[in-house]
């Protein structure tokens, strides 16, 4: 099993970065739990917005909109584990998640390769999957394998499954498959997960795979996205539930505005992951990030990146949630 390093243990070994006092968490806290109820989620799932309406949500079906009681985000937090387990093939390669432990992972998810035998840029490919999977395996310093590349050379509909089928034979290491969109897909990589580990138990016991899912920012949740946490919860597969807001675009442009529409948005999703299953395995994630105005895209890897990421690690932290946050 990899134990990392911690971050931020009081000791006079590690570093770590505080950017909130207990105060203002408490601060970014109650303004969530006020979104939450007074505006509430866009929720474009008839079955996820059953589940959240039996449970006492308030729903609008003809805006879509579901308003969420403060009892219930308090419930969901307490309810989902302080701790998951992501299982590699190998026991000596299980990274467990949790409080300030630091794992590593990849990163993905690339559409196009350098290709080293002809120096030119083309498109990836299912062995270019196959790989960096094999060459992710071999480095000690990635932990978790998330998956590196689309593969293009086959059907857009299937590539997940496609990519998960390369990744699951070349490593002995967790394997985070973030682009599955139906209920559907997930179950296939369920039943893969089933077909390596030896049963539907082992796999529930020991999840060598794992997944991620988006809300759709600013507040909205997605079929796909809904499919994808309900799913999860049920099969027991660990979810990286994971903002992807934009700040001064689709968040306000302060630290702490951003926060609370990447709050809610995590925060809404596991309330319907805990209502579908109570101690479904879920992690606080964010690949939130500024916007750039000059070229209107997404500043990752920006000095602001790394300050939401801190602040991200701090939220879950504050609630006891293991964190999936985005490096830079």
């Amino acid at each position: 099993m990899i134990r990392g390093t911690r971050a931020g243990y009081q000791l006079l070994s590690g570093c770590g970065l505080n950017m909130f006092t207990d105060d203002e968490l408490d601060e970014i806290h109650r303004a969530t739990l006020d979104v939450l109820e007074d505006a509430g989620l866009m929720v474009l799932s008839d079955e996820a917005q059953e589940i959240l309406y039996s449970h006492g949500c308030k729903v609008d079906k003809k805006t879509n909109t579901v308003k969420i009681p403060p009892y219930l985000v308090e419930d969901a937090i307490r309810s989902a584990p302080s701790q998951v387990l992501l299982a590699g093939r190998k026991a000596e390669n299980d990274v467990v998640l949790g409080g300030k432990r630091v794992a590593f992972t990849s990163f993905g998810v690339a559409v196009k390769v350098l290709d080293l035998e002809t120096g030119k840029v083309r498109e990836s490919t299912k062995k270019d999957v196959a790989e960096a999977a094999l060459l992710c395996d071999a480095l000690s310093c990635v932990d978790i394998l998330v998956m590196p590349l689309t593969p293009r050379d086959v059907p857009s509909q299937v590539a997940d499954l496609h990519t998960a089928e390369a990744a699951f034979t070349n490593t002995s290491k967790n394997y985070f498959n973030a682009e599955s969109l139906s209920t559907k897909s997930v179950r296939l990589f369920f039943e893969m997960g089933a077909a390596i580990m030896g049963g539907t138990e082992e796999v529930r016991r020991r999840p060598v795979g794992s997944m991620g899912i988006s809300p759709v920012s600013p507040l909205k949740l997605g079929d796909d996205c809904c499919q994808v946490i309900v799913e999860c919860a049920r099969l027991g597969i660990p979810l990286n539930i994971c903002s992807q807001a934009l700040s001064g675009g689709t968040g306000p442009v302060t630290l702490a505005g951003t926060l609370v529409v990447h709050n809610v948005e995590v925060l809404g999703s596991i309330v319907l992951s805990q209502l579908t299953k109570k101690g479904a395995p879920v992690m606080y994630g964010s690949s939130t990030c500024p916007l750039d105005l000059r070229g209107a895209i997404g500043a990752v890897g920006s000095p602001e990146l790394g300050m939401i990421s801190a602040a991200v690690a701090n939220l879950a932290q504050y609630y006891n949630l293991p964190s999936f946050v985005a490096g830079t």
